[in-house]
């Protein structure tokens, strides 16, 4: 009888499952996963301290599948300057996290959070409680701990602003956390990582290697992550682009190099460089003004190479020819498929990007099945469907269930222009397209 039950609540709609699970004893727990399987927590300052959030996460902890993490930058996450209340002179704060359980009353006494009792004082005095709460890392670490059965772990920062980049906020001490709470926790089916909508910076504060807290074998719970997905605030193209976050970021996908199969990355806004070859970039090489930290030493960086990538996907990004093609060389003996999506060639021509596969397969038939393999989306939208809905839909999509095409990018490339006309395109456009089509009106 679990099987037909199990089907018949698969029809149930998601916003019914709770008052259905009212019903009886037996539909309340039948209905418990399905409910509960994909869970989206915003972080608040009672999140994960009140005594009765916690409870009901251990009850329903062990269904939890697919975990968002939200925490949206709003004024209450800027945080000030730190300030001495006698001379008004900024007091340095240097973080370390207080991993240390607090539950025994005399060594929370004892030992300060923050370092020193002074600083402690400030902070408590001067910071919100929000702030406090995304500090607590024994907190974050007995939330992980109640979700034994982890397998998805999305976590969504959107809204920073671009002049903020460089400031800390109450998001980034939160992520230090969650960082250090899924790695002290006992997660043996976590194999895919989303971040969903993410700042630059966040590539410091995940990364087990060099955030704050790392331990020398922080990085071997990251190395069960199988399927990375980012959709990262974009970085605008320039000849001397900021250096900092770039490099940050390519740090942070050496952790995933030896274990990744699938990778879908996108930079949200204007184009940027490509994560996957950031290290041919000259910008990140040589010494220029408009670096952020222009005395700092520039070291080459290590190239980037997936031991076990086979599906990849990169969306609105800036490239060179010789770099698809080195990337396509490189990994030519596990990757599958790969998408260029939305993505400009500064130098060459995509012929010249996708030589390799020629070389690969030792003839030129990969063109035709590329001019007859092609899929062009028909959308019938409702009637007053706006283009940004649509582009949430189309995001929503990249974040839930990462595509992966064919190596079929040279169709993809000469019909992209073609295919988003006549997707966005006026009602003649429309009626042309239907006139011309097989279909019979």
């Amino acid at each position: 009888m679990g099987r037909p039950r199990d089907t018949f609540l698969s029809y149930i709609p998601r916003e019914e499952l709770p008052a259905f699970r009212l019903a009886c004893h037996d539909f309340g727990v039948r209905a418990a996963p399905l409910l509960f399987g994909d869970t989206t927590i915003t972080f608040r300052p009672s999140t994960f301290t009140k005594p009765a959030r916690m409870a009901a996460l251990n009850r329903i902890g062990h269904h939890i599948q697919t975990l968002t993490f939200s925490m949206p930058h709003t004024p209450e996450t800027f945080l000030p300057p730190l300030l001495d209340p006698v001379t008004g002179e900024e007091v340095t704060f240097i973080y370390e996290p207080y991993v240390q359980s607090t539950r025994d009353s005399a060594t929370r006494l004892s030992n300060p959070i923050y370092g020193s009792w002074e600083l402690t004082d400030l902070l408590v005095k001067q910071y919100s409680p929000l702030f406090h709460a995304a500090a607590n890392v024994p907190t974050f670490i007995r939330a992980f701990q109640a979700l034994p059965t982890l397998k998805h772990l999305k976590i969504s920062c959107p809204d920073q602003e671009a002049g903020q980049r460089y400031r800390r906020s109450i998001v980034d001490y939160a992520l230090i956390s969650l960082r250090i709470a899924v790695e002290r926790s006992k997660l043996p089916l976590l194999s895919s990582l989303s971040l969903v909508s993410i700042h630059p910076g966040a590539a410091l504060y995940l990364n087990p290697t060099m955030g704050f807290g790392a331990r020398p074998n922080s990085f071997k719970k990251w190395k069960q992550i199988r399927n990375l997905a980012i959709c990262m605030d974009s970085i605008p193209f320039s000849p001397y682009p900021p250096s900092d976050h770039l490099k940050l970021l390519h740090s942070y996908l050496h952790v995933f190099a030896s274990s990744l199969k699938t990778f879908v990355f996108r930079w949200h806004g204007s184009d940027g460089l490509s994560p996957l070859s950031l290290d041919k970039e000259l910008c990140l090489q040589d010494r220029s003004p408009g670096l952020a930290c222009p005395r700092r030493c520039h070291l080459a960086l290590r190239p980037l190479k997936f031991e076990k990538l086979r599906n990849m996907e990169v969306e609105n990004i800036v490239v060179d020819a010789s770099q698809v093609s080195s990337f396509i060389t490189a990994h030519r003996h596990t990757i599958r498929e790969f998408n260029f999506e939305n993505t400009h060639l500064r130098s060459g021509t995509w012929d010249q990007a996708l030589a390799p596969l020629t070389r690969i397969s030792g003839s030129e038939r990969w063109k035709e099945r590329a001019e007859e393999v092609m899929d062009v989306p028909l959308l019938l939208s409702p009637v007053g469907l706006e283009e940004n809905k649509a582009n949430d839909l189309a995001v929503d999509y990249f974040n839930c269930k990462p595509r992966a095409s064919r190596p079929s990018i040279g169709a993809w490339q000469r019909a992209g222009a073609r295919s988003r006309e006549l997707f966005w395109g006026t009602p003649q456009h429309m009626q042309q397209f239907l006139r011309t089509s097989i279909f019979s009106w």
